[in-house]
């Protein structure tokens, strides 16, 4: 009959009697430091699932109908799904859940946490012929404690940040900076998000000050601050006035504008070691991204006398731009490349060093 058929060509469950993951083959974000209980749960798999591999953590749940090929490396916790196919170059960290119909394929890693949404796709040859493989698949990244949403299709070499959101139905294009969250086709970012299932807050700088009146006030990150400048109208127009180490909190080395941006596009994402800055808004509106390591904030910048004061060590990203939107940044330092910080993990180890160093 079908059914025996079925039993006599899936091998036995796989319970346990490999090694589970070794830490040295865990992606970065793997957990290293689970509690020896955890160890003494084997793996389980589905009788109508078939496992290869014998680098499976403690813990895991393999379903029906799952194909997990001998090279793969899967850690602690995790959830793979009915249908899922996984093949041999790919290591997926602690706590992953992979919904139904997911296929994984070679060059991919996952971090620890991550959720892959039912028939999310991804793909490893830019431009595919059949019976013609790849020498070498590019490395695909999905980030730790990233989300990738239902029917997502993420085109190969992509790496996805930390914490970044893929909404349902996305097609990935390029590389989603952490906590990022991106819909459409192509995808394109429509805000950041927290680790927890929150948005980053919007908030308009003037809903800052009371009365639009000159002066300075703090924000949810560490050392950022929203200015407004005095603004003076008249029939003739109006003037908005600033003074370099009064008004804008440092001296003053270096400007530069932005201007003539798609709305698409994002810029920033990167922090500086020592330069800080003052970002303009002197025509449209843009949102201005303020992270300090652990507390991000939203800001919107839709006036020339309001500005916002970033100091070095905080990760700054500006979207949402306008079509007439101009952006005038004052620096601190004159450029120079080498104080850029352009990845996110080495910016959050940035902040780590300079923490400690200060005690």
């Amino acid at each position: 009959s079908a059914p025996g058929r079925s039993q006599a060509l899936m091998p036995e469950p796989f319970k346990g009697e490999g090694a589970p993951v070794s830490p040295a083959n865990l992606p970065a974000g793997a957990d290293r430091g689970a509690p020896p209980e955890a160890a003494a749960a084997s793996p389980f798999v589905h009788a109508l699932g078939c496992c290869e591999s014998r680098s499976v953590g403690a813990g895991t749940r393999i379903w029906a109908f799952a194909h997990v090929l001998p090279g793969a490396v899967i850690g602690r916790d995790c959830n793979i799904g009915d249908h899922v196919y996984i093949e041999n170059d790919v290591i997926i960290g602690d706590r992953v859940t992979v919904k139904n119909g997911v296929q994984l394929w070679d060059g991919l890693r996952v971090e620890s946490d991550v959720l892959i949404g039912p028939n999310a796709t991804f793909t490893t040859d830019p431009f595919p012929r059949s019976k013609q493989p790849q020498q070498q698949y590019p490395a695909t990244t999905i980030g730790r404690g990233a989300t990738v949403g239902a029917n997502a299709t993420l085109l190969p070499g992509v790496s996805i940040g930390q914490h970044a959101m893929i909404g349902a139905g996305a097609v990935v294009t390029r590389s989603v900076p952490a906590y990022a969250i991106v819909v459409g086709n192509p995808a394109r970012i429509v805000g950041y998000t927290n680790e927890d299932r929150t948005k980053s807050r919007l908030v308009a700088g003037s809903a800052l000050v009371a009365d639009n009146k000159p002066g300075v006030r703090e924000t949810a990150v560490k050392g950022v601050t929203i200015h407004m400048l005095p603004l003076v109208t008249d029939l003739r127009g109006n003037l908005s006035v600033g003074e370099f180490e009064q008004h804008i909190p440092f001296p003053v080395k270096r400007y530069f504008m932005v201007f003539d941006v798609p709305s698409a596009k994002t810029r920033g994402e990167h922090a500086h070691k020592t330069c800080h800055q003052f970002l303009i808004c002197a025509k449209g509106s843009l949102a201005v991204v303020a992270d300090d390591g652990s507390t991000r904030q939203e800001i919107l910048l839709d006036r020339p006398n309001q500005g916002v004061f970033l100091p070095a060590g905080t990760w700054g990203i500006q979207y949402k731009y306008s079509a007439d939107a101009v952006l005038l940044v004052f620096a601190s330092e004159r450029y120079d490349a080498s104080d850029y910080i352009r990845d996110y993990d080495e910016f959050l180890a940035f902040i780590a060093r300079r923490d400690a160093a200060a005690g």
